[in-house]
């Protein structure tokens, strides 16, 4: 028998998701109960006075047979194939590494398609929920396709992105900062989430528009002028990269946590959220917590060096295992269940890391860290491919395809 990653009160909480969402919508009345809905505030002046009006327009254009998660799902290949370019062309990110010159640079043309090809996802990413709107068919499966896939992406930009400044300290950021970077990124994801949970709205972050349109331009500026254009210092020897590197940590600590922290505290005030204890509040914080700790104790003590070894994989890794995290925290924030405490690729993880410290063999921790790679995204494949397959055996809806349209 076919294992179930969705239990009973998960399909019951999804149920009731969907019935207050279509009372919701229905009514419009202020007592309908809204903890359990797709509530979000945006409040992003980017995205209210610029991004929204685009998308709006854009979408105008979509066919009314396209199922918004046929829109979701090709914005992520988008993403995943900028990813795969830059993997198979710059593996090891040496290609615009002025201290390595026996790695040919990467061709400007690159860098366009990257940029083309996340302005598309950014695009698609951004008409899918309005597409639903359009064709009477939103519900709980959309937002979990769009977030789940957004979870997997939040990884993949950024080690994408890094191919442009290289992993030489000259002009950018060495592979273990980098590291530091990436958890920056993931882990703000991973607060939106972590705050639903607690107060029942994804109040979504200025910083995302910012960042994703901050993406692109860098990306098409490299295709101008190649990645010659973003080798240079700034007074004081900061590099391009430590540029971007502080850019990220000061949205973070400004325009995120912060933020977080207050509509928190804000829902416990104000009685608006879901009022949990302390302990069950926190509970999204442990796997998160142990992965990022089961990380960093590896680059700390791996026999390689793993970190300067093999950074892709040890990112894609991370990003990998970090989105099927996230995508368990969104299932138990949209069914209003209690969150896991501990994720099971964990302990495969913890075994590739206890075995490589305790072994001191790079070749082991070297195979031990690609079988790992495989086996965390095919077992995470098949959790997102459960969900939905179960989600729509439920809802009695097809996921790339819309069954009946609506008037």
């Amino acid at each position: 028998m076919e294992k179930q990653y969705l239990t009973k009160d998960h399909l019951i909480g999804f149920e009731n998701y969907k019935n207050f969402e279509e009372a919701f919508t229905r009514t419009q009345s202020p007592t309908v109960k809204q903890s359990n809905l797709y509530n979000s505030k945006d409040t992003g002046v980017l995205s209210q006075y610029v991004m929204h009006p685009f998308w709006n327009w854009v979408v105008q254009f979509c066919p009314k047979w396209i199922a918004p998660n046929l829109l979701t799902f090709s914005g992520f290949l988008f993403t995943l194939a900028t990813f795969l370019m830059f993997a198979w062309l710059d593996y090891s990110f040496y290609a615009s590494d002025p201290d390595h010159p026996e790695v040919p640079p990467l061709p400007k043309w690159t860098f366009t398609v990257a940029a083309v090809f996340l302005f598309l996802a950014y695009t698609l990413d951004g008409i899918d929920g309005k597409q639903a709107r359009r064709t009477g068919t939103s519900g709980p499966l959309g937002e979990l396709f769009d977030h789940g896939l957004d979870s997997y992406t939040a990884g993949l930009i950024p080690a994408a992105m890094y191919s442009i400044f290289s992993r030489g300290a000259r002009y950018s950021i060495v592979p273990f900062r980098m590291f530091f970077t990436m958890w920056n990124v993931l882990i703000n994801f991973y607060l939106s989430h972590f705050e639903k949970y607690n107060t029942g709205v994804l109040f979504l972050p200025w910083g995302y528009d910012f960042s994703m349109w901050g993406t692109i331009l860098t990306f098409l500026i490299a295709g101008i002028g190649g990645h010659e254009i973003w080798q240079f210092r700034l007074p004081g020897g900061v590099t391009t990269g430590m540029m971007f590197e502080l850019l990220l940590y000061i949205s973070s600590l400004i325009s995120n946590v912060p933020v977080v922290l207050y509509n928190i505290y804000n829902s416990y005030k104000n009685k608006t959220g879901h009022m949990r204890s302390f302990p069950e509040a926190v509970r999204p914080l442990m796997p998160i917590a142990i992965f990022f700790v089961i990380t960093l104790v590896w680059v700390l003590k791996s026999p390689s060096n793993i970190v300067e070894k093999d950074p892709r994989a040890l990112f894609f890794l991370m990003g990998t295992v970090f989105s099927n995290i996230s995508c368990r925290l969104i299932v138990a924030q949209m069914s209003h269940t209690r969150c896991d405490a501990f994720n099971t690729l964990l302990i495969p993880t913890v075994a590739t890391v206890a075995l490589s410290i305790w072994t001191q063999s790079v070749l082991l921790e070297l195979f031990l860290t690609y079988s790992l790679c495989l086996f965390t995204t095919l077992a995470h494949i098949h959790y997102g491919t459960t969900v939905v397959q179960q989600m729509c055996r439920h809802f009695k809806v097809n996921c790339f395809s819309i069954k009946k349209q609506s008037d």
